[in-house]
């Protein structure tokens, strides 16, 4: 009897190619886990299950995106062999590392019966780390592809809110309720809209698009930015748009000629810039700014600061359940809402630990930029300045998420290896 003999070995081509295969599997998967992520609102969640509310169980407060995420990380680990060089070490490290200590805080407050300080650390937190990390795992290519989808998803949503801005007609369900109409595009509130277009502004610089195509989506951006009524990130995007002209290099050109051509291209900017304002305030898109930005809700976001001197040294120290801070500031401060990160973190993590977990995702975002071109640091600065001005990074938004898929896509030296010239 003859034994069986073994088949011919598989092909150093016939390998790349299941490589190939598995990774563009795992792009479209992690792309649809991302689109439902950032895409799907809040106000959509609630019609499913209780995902904002108080009552209903612990899964259910969870995105279901961010379910698909965390799916995504082992089997982006799992799929097949990864090689990791250079930065992508540490940035994997990092991210790792960020994830463990993130997921010790939240055992932390489950296990003190404060499970529901913590949720939105998962949900926007968490799950952006697991984002990252999978997208380390499939690689460059894979990198680049997921971030200028991210990047189309933002220049989409801009459009869907100028349109919305047009007719006063949502796309996506609102429940609650404005004195004035301001569109939300695919995002969950117009100060969402307008921080993620103000975000994307910084990134698509970096995008391997022609350079029409790169100016046209931030006009694009910078309109949907206006139309959404979020005045400092308008203001934010108006400034960075500047930078970014002046700030970086344009390639071909020797030192004097760019200062020229830079100096030519800002006047026509700032004329163009005067001219496109004169078009937005008449058709109704700047009419929030008709009161100046100091107005109410900029008072309001000032006084709930007072919420540190409402509570006593245990809840400065320890923190104290979402629960109980929101009902303080209803009731001796007259606020419906607290619309500050600050306050949130800081009272219900407890002064201490909110300055850990600040200081740990202030360290992650600082790793992520490590050998950022410098659109990259403008637009990270953008985003961190909007988010700051309200509760976003208190909040279960995708915001976070949406930051390192754009970092880990753009900020890398393999991306700029690749870079086109124009």
């Amino acid at each position: 009897m003859s034994l069986p003999t073994a088949g011919p070995p598989r092909s150093s081509a016939e390998d790349a190619r299941r490589r190939q295969a598995v990774t563009l599997l795992l792009v479209l998967a992690m792309g649809f886990a991302l689109a439902v992520r950032i895409n799907i609102s809040p106000f959509l969640m609630d019609r499913v299950v209780s995902y904002t509310g108080e009552g209903g169980a612990v899964y259910e407060k969870l995105h279901f995106g961010s379910y698909l995420i965390f799916l995504m990380l082992p089997l982006a680990l799992m799929a097949q062999p990864f090689r990791l060089s250079g930065e992508e070490i540490g940035k994997f490290r990092a991210l790792f590392w960020y994830m463990v200590l993130l997921s010790a805080m939240v055992v932390l407050f489950v296990a003190v019966g404060r499970a529901g300080s913590v949720v939105f650390v998962v949900d926007s937190y968490l799950v952006a780390a697991a984002a990252g990390l999978a997208l380390l795992a499939m690689g460059p290519d894979a990198r680049r592809a997921l971030g200028h989808f991210v990047l189309v998803m933002l220049i989409v949503s801009a459009l869907i809110g100028i349109g919305e801005a047009a007719t006063e007609k949502r796309l996506l369900p609102y429940n609650l309720v404005e004195l004035t109409f301001r569109p939300l595009g695919l995002s969950e509130h117009p100060l969402a809209l307008g921080a993620l277009c103000a975000t994307a502004i910084g990134f698509v610089p970096l995008a391997h698009w022609r350079l029409w195509v790169r100016v046209l989506a931030i006009f694009v951006l910078f309109v949907g930015c206006a139309a959404s009524g979020a005045r400092f990130a308008l203001l934010l995007a108006a400034a960075e748009i500047l930078v970014l002209l002046v700030a970086l290099p344009w390639p071909g050109l020797s030192r004097r000629h760019m200062r020229m051509a830079k100096f030519a291209v800002l006047v026509m900017c700032l004329a163009g810039g005067a001219l496109l304002t004169a078009i937005l305030a008449a058709g109704g898109f700047l009419t929030r700014f008709g009161a100046t930005i100091f107005d109410e809700n900029f008072y309001a976001r000032v006084t709930v600061n007072q919420a540190f001197g409402l509570v006593g040294w245990q809840q400065l120290l320890f923190g104290m359940p979402p629960a109980d801070l929101l009902a303080l500031v209803n009731d001796r401060l007259g606020l419906p809402f607290i619309e500050s990160a600050q306050v949130v973190i800081g009272l219900t993590f407890g002064i201490p630990l909110a300055l850990v977990f600040a200081g740990l995702t202030g360290w992650i975002v600082l790793r992520l930029l490590a050998g950022a071109p410098l659109a990259a640091w403008i637009g990270t600065a953008v985003t961190v300045l909007a988010a700051l001005s309200n509760n976003t990074l208190s909040a279960k938004q995708p915001v976070v998420t949406v930051l390192f898929v754009l970092l880990l896509g753009f900020a890398g030296r393999a991306h700029r290896a690749r870079r086109p010239e124009g």
